[in-house]
């Protein structure tokens, strides 16, 4: 009987002997919550991106929540966002009581259309919240002039966007804020846990404050030789905070994030290289002027080559071993959206396009050319076995 061909899994962390040392270190310290490496944490993120001020939560979600509450939004407010994302973008607005107010994307990009946020704002409209897809940058040009214009606070959903730059300028540094993720298969991870990151203090005190029960700023140091046991509660707040034990795997990463990023590049173009003579498959775009993050790779069935389905490709790519995932899912498809706002199918129809014929490949540090040779090879056959 012949040997089964090893599965290929859409992810695997990237992680070695560093990280043991740092959350080692983290457990040994004593310091098992919110303590010394979350504040050292916080600088190295904030020195890569390029912002004055980060503040570590436990989740990217988290970091929208408080991002949104200190930016201003409360009930009866909208707040514009993109159909082309998880639900967790479209959940921080909602815990305020805002509207969530949706804009159709680029076809191109899958990023939000500046155009399409124009339109949508009203008199209600508080916040912009542009989702940064698969690592590569919104149209931040466009977006930063339109908010200034109108006087609205843009808050990035940047969960896949850690080492992007646009305009010579890493996301991170150009909105009011800007959230990351830290998710386990996110391009730097601490297993769970998000960053704020922004350049006005007030805004980042607010942020911490609201990230640890509305308590004054530094309640977390009642427990060291030189805090007190005094603290105040200044407004309600909630149980963000992230721990040492994350922030010491984080430090980890960060340290090997460039070659992480590296490696992910040369992954990127090589599927770009491997794949571009194949008419069956859009592949993901990289403009001049932008550094991609690559946090993942985006390939589009194109329309009326193949016989099957993204739904159908990606079965037969689980029956060959090899591990994928889509993203995203349209927000306003969810049964929550359409039962709570009315929304329906053809609302939003780049986003619905494009959302249908996606597929996530595997893409980290880890994925060795061999196997990386198998996927092309695999999508490749299926290609011509099954083109009308």
């Amino acid at each position: 009987m012949a040997r089964a061909r090893q599965h290929i899994p859409f992810y695997v962390p990237w992680t070695d002997r560093t990280e043991i040392v740092q959350m080692t270190q983290a457990i040994r310290s004593g310091w098992l919550t919110t303590g010394p490496k979350v504040g050292l944490f916080e600088d190295r993120i904030r020195r890569m991106v390029r912002a004055r001020h980060a503040v570590a939560v436990n989740s990217c979600t988290a970091a929208l929540h408080v991002s949104l509450a200190a930016a201003g939004v409360g009930p009866g407010d909208e707040v514009i966002t993109s159909p082309y994302t998880f639900a967790a973008t479209g959940e921080a607005i909602l815990y305020l009581g805002a509207r969530p107010v949706l804009a159709d994307i680029d076809s191109t990009t899958l990023n939000i259309d500046p155009g399409a946020v124009e339109s949508a704002i009203t008199r209600r409209t508080r916040a912009i919240v542009p989702v940064h897809i698969a690592g590569l940058p919104c149209d931040m040009p466009a977006l930063l002039a339109l908010a200034r214009r109108r006087r609205l606070k843009l808050v990035d959903d940047a969960a896949h966007a850690l080492g992007s730059w646009v305009n010579g300028r890493p996301i991170g540094s150009q909105s009011d804020f800007t959230c990351f993720s830290f998710y386990a298969t996110k391009n730097l991870t601490t297993g769970e846990g998000g960053m704020v990151t922004t350049n006005d203090r007030e805004a980042a005190e607010r942020v911490r404050r609201l990230s640890l029960h509305g308590m004054t700023h530094d309640a977390w140091k009642r427990y060291t030789r030189t805090g007190s046991w005094r603290y105040d509660v200044l407004e309600m707040g909630f149980k963000y905070n992230m721990t040492d034990i994350a922030a010491g795997l984080g430090l980890a990463q960060a340290a090997k994030f460039p070659s992480i990023q590296a490696r992910r590049r040369r992954l990127a173009r090589r599927y770009t290289a491997l794949l571009a003579s194949c008419d069956a498959f859009d592949l993901p775009p990289e403009p001049k002027g932008v550094v991609h993050a690559w946090h993942l790779y985006v390939l589009r069935l194109r329309p009326g080559v193949l016989r099957v389905g993204r739904d159908e490709m990606i079965a037969l790519l689980q029956e060959q071993g090899i591990g994928t995932s889509m993203h995203f899912l349209p927000l306003h498809l969810h049964s929550l959206y359409r039962r709570r706002f009315g929304y329906r199918r053809g609302d939003f129809p780049k986003t619905e396009r494009e959302s249908a014929r996606a597929i996530s490949l595997p893409l980290y540090p880890g994925l060795n050319r061999a196997d990386q040779d198998r996927v092309v090879g695999t999508l490749l056959d299926l290609a011509r076995r099954h083109r009308r």
